[in-house]
């Protein structure tokens, strides 16, 4: 189950969406790191591990 997704535009910008919204833009080192992220990534989760650091968006222990 893939939450978050990512689109890499022209610029070197990377847009992660979220259910079909933006919820977070990125540019210069970040963007880079997270590009770079997307291409060595193994699977499906460390995909998901890498955009909800990239965002912020981390389970903080309360979620059930």
């Amino acid at each position: 189950m893939s939450d978050f997704m990512a689109l890499v535009t022209k610029d070197d910008r990377v847009l992660v969406m979220r259910e079909g919204r933006t919820v977070a833009v990125l540019s210069g080192a970040p963007a880079e790191r997270v590009a770079r992220g997307l291409s060595s990534s193994a699977d499906d989760d460390a995909r998901q591990l890498l955009f909800a650091r990239a965002t912020g968006n981390y389970k903080r222990g309360n979620e059930r």
